[in-house]
């Protein structure tokens, strides 16, 4: 049954590590930019435009 192609089980492993990863990027992105002055000060004057909306 080798035929080269990766089986559905194989694809989804796949698909989780993918995910996983982008997750993990995600959430160190996320965990930075609360701790970077200059993101929140940017964040800040953002929602404070939204709410002059």
């Amino acid at each position: 049954m080798t035929t080269g192609q990766p089986t559905r089980e194989e694809r989804l492993a796949a698909k989780l590590r993918e995910n996983l990863r982008r997750r993990k990027a995600q959430a160190r992105g996320q965990a930075t930019s609360r701790t970077d002055p200059a993101t929140l000060d940017a964040q800040q004057g953002l929602s404070k435009e939204q709410d002059a909306r």
